[in-house]
C-alpha cells in the first residue's frame, strides 16, 4: 500500500523545487496540488503529465488508482490564495 507521505516524497524528488500537497488515506485514491516553476508555459495536461511521471507505473500497476490534481505555478498559487 502507498501513503500520502509516500506520493509527497516521490512528486518532490521527482520536481526538485515543487511543493506538493496530498490528501488521501484509503491507500489508492488521492487529491493533490503541486506548486512548481516547471510548470510555467505548460498547459494543464502536460503539467499533469510531469507529475505522473515522477510516480513511474505505479499508475499503470494500479497501485495508484486514481490521483485527481491541480497544478499551479508558483505565481498562480500565490495569486489564488490572495483571492481566497
Amino acid at each position: 500500500m502507498i501513503t500520502k507521505e509516500d506520493i509527497t516524497q516521490l512528486v518532490e524528488q521527482g520536481l526538485p523545487g515543487c511543493q506538493a500537497i496530498i490528501k488521501g488515506d484509503d491507500g489508492s485514491h488521492f487529491e493533490g496540488i503541486v506548486v512548481s516553476p516547471e510548470f510555467a508555459d505548460k498547459n494543464m495536461l502536460a503539467q499533469h503529465r510531469l507529475v505522473f511521471a515522477t510516480l513511474g507505473d505505479r499508475m499503470q500497476t494500479g497501485v495508484i488508482h486514481a490521483l485527481a490534481l491541480r497544478t499551479y505555478t508558483p505565481e498562480q498559487w500565490a495569486s489564488q490564495n490572495n483571492n481566497e
